[in-house]
């Protein structure tokens, strides 16, 4: 068991998804001789062969086209679309036909597709590079969406993502890409897709978050802590299919709710985390639910992105502040 960074478990569980079995295929714009933007699949051309780990044209939309024929055929794609925000010209292809395949041919044909995609900010890029597009997915039936927050959790969810015979959205915060490590094992293991994690139990205010937000999450919550107060701290992990029972035992334990996500406020999936609350712990709340989120504006170029940004010390003001309410 070695300590390595998310990047690196990424790397590792293709490596060993294609060792493993002979129909998983990675590809995407750069992502076979160059190893892609962040070289994440570095070494799996040289290793693979071109046949099973190549270059796609700068055309998202045939990127994953091709992923929905492949699939049919027997296959399980892994194409990375280099950053969340190109995949427009792809969304088609995505919402049309590979969310709707096995239900439009009454399981005849399934869809093993994970579709991997760096996003959210906090790294100095430009707009389409740093945007976090959960809801555009999450809205859609026939998707799963999940985001890892640690490099255990990337190795053990990209595992079921690429074993699922369901198409999986693989997001990847690429702002923790390198942040820290932790011990991963070597060893094949799975983390279920659809179920939370209490990363730390508390009794005073319950705070969600996940990806990236993970990460300055806990270290508001260890500044509350500080100063007297119990913090229950849940990473989100799967946004498709939600984990909301999770959520509402631990509301019904704390009486307070707060969630935290970088992606704009409006129609985020703080509001459905906050709707779901209310519908099943709303006897036990003891202060409004609340979020801590981004602004409802294009991300700004890099000189203005702190402005937008969520940081440690939003989330520990907010924190504070539901924690204290009477």
């Amino acid at each position: 068991m070695a300590e390595i960074t998310l990047l690196n478990a990424i790397n590792k569980t293709l490596d060993q998804q294609m060792e493993n079995d002979e129909n998983v295929i990675v590809y995407g714009e750069d992502t076979g001789y160059e190893g892609g933007v962040f070289r994440v699949t570095a070494g799996l051309q040289k290793k693979y062969g071109k046949d099973r780990v190549f270059d796609a044209p700068i055309a998202e939309g045939a990127i994953i086209g091709s992923a929905i024929g492949m699939a049919a055929n027997g296959l399980r794609p892994v194409p990375e679309i280099q950053f969340s925000g190109f995949m427009f010209p792809g969304y088609n292809q995505i919402v049309t036909h590979m969310a709707r395949m096995r239900n439009r041919s009454r399981g005849k044909y399934q869809m093993p597709i994970t579709i991997r995609m760096p996003y959210g900010g906090g790294v100095n890029a430009l707009e389409h590079h740093s945007e976090s597009l959960e809801t555009l997915f999450a809205h859609i039936p026939g998707l799963k969406l999940v985001i890892p927050s640690t490099p255990y959790d990337a190795k053990g969810l990209l595992t079921a993502a690429i074993k699922d015979n369901d198409p999986v959205i693989f997001f990847e915060p690429k702002r923790i890409y390198r942040a820290f490590k932790q011990e991963v094992p070597d060893e094949e293991y799975t983390v279920p897709i659809g179920k939370a994690k209490v990363v730390q139990e508390g009794d005073d205010v319950t705070v969600v978050a996940w990806g990236a937000m993970m990460k300055d999450t806990l270290k508001a919550a260890k500044r509350l802590e500080d100063e007297g107060h119990s913090v229950e701290v849940i990473d989100l992990r799967t946004i498709a299919p939600m984990d909301s029972d999770t959520v509402i035992e631990s509301v019904k334990k704390t009486g307070r709710f707060v969630v935290v996500h970088e992606a704009v406020k409006t129609l985020g999936i703080g509001s459905e985390l906050i709707s779901r609350v209310n519908e099943g712990a709303f006897f036990h709340l003891e202060a409004q639910p609340t979020r801590v989120t981004g602004f409802d504006i294009t991300i700004p170029l890099p000189k203005g992105e702190h402005h937008q940004t969520v940081s440690e010390e939003k989330i520990y003001k907010k924190l504070k502040e539901v924690a204290t309410f009477k």
